[in-house]
């Protein structure tokens, strides 16, 4: 639980720096792009567009009873591309950029989360686009939506716990990244994002086990907060459990980081 600590310690401290180079990294990743920081909102779009018509129109799979599938999916797919792409970026923070921060004096434990914080701008571009195309569908503001903001913070806390975690574990072991995102491949078909495995055929032991997923607790607390659909410890079990994998990962990942972090230049 000290690591831990000193962990958020330094998030705290860093709070200036992280914000200003994930603004600065935002802005090079597409310097040599004609369209720029447009693909940044482009590129889901043009996803959900594509989910839309395979799931919504040709499959007609989806969403709950009564309630039409664009916006149940884009509302669900919101949470998952940052969710996402947060995770595979937040993974390989230290071994991309480890060589650089060894010679400042600047925490390496704020990396992944200068990761986190440079994918918000997309988040927020998509959540306004996801409550105008709620609202084109008859879904109206309620006191549920109020409850986003303690799944927004459940998915701070998550991407931080995780982040922490993949990125010591990507230098000790650099096939590791390669394996997270043939993980993230499998998690997006199996976290509720395209459809409503609670409602379809599947066995009541799938069901539960599919939902320890916390990108599941994220992804379907964004929709019911959204959609009005209950509150949050109306699923107690769900939630202990998501802490407590959170909890795992800030204790795993902050103890791998700082009993490796000295040689983590030696070892990348």
């Amino acid at each position: 639980m000290k690591e831990v600590g000193t962990l958020f310690k330094e998030q705290f401290n860093s709070l200036g720096i992280i914000f200003r180079i994930s603004k600065y990294q935002d802005r090079a990743d597409y310097q040599s792009h004609y369209l720029g920081l447009i693909w940044e909102y482009l590129y889901p779009l043009i996803q959900i567009c594509i989910y839309w018509l395979v799931f919504g129109v040709g499959l007609k799979h989806g969403a709950s009873s009564g309630i039409d599938y664009l916006p149940w999916m884009v509302i669900g797919i919101t949470p998952w591309f940052f969710m996402n792409r947060a995770t595979l970026d937040a993974s390989k923070s230290i071994y991309q950029q480890v060589g650089m921060v060894s010679k400042m004096k600047f925490p390496v434990s704020a990396l992944p989360s200068i990761k986190i914080v440079s994918n918000l701008s997309s988040f927020w571009t998509m959540l306004v686009v996801s409550v105008m195309v709620g609202l084109i569908y008859g879904i109206r503001p309620n006191i549920y939506w109020l409850e986003s903001v303690y799944y927004f913070f459940c998915m701070i806390m998550f991407l931080i716990a995780f982040g922490i975690f993949n990125s010591a574990v990507s230098v000790l072991v650099r096939d590791y990244h390669i394996l997270l995102q043939s993980v993230m491949r499998m998690l997006f078909y199996i976290s509720g994002v395209l459809f409503n495995f609670e409602t379809g055929g599947f066995p009541p032991a799938v069901i539960r086990l599919l939902q320890l997923n916390p990108f599941f607790y994220v992804v379907s607390g964004f929709r019911e907060s959204m959609l009005g659909q209950g509150w949050f410890w109306q699923r107690p079990t769900l939630t202990i459990e998501f802490w407590l994998i959170v909890l795992f990962f800030l204790l795993v990942g902050s103890h791998l980081h700082y009993k490796f972090r000295s040689r983590f230049v030696d070892l990348i």
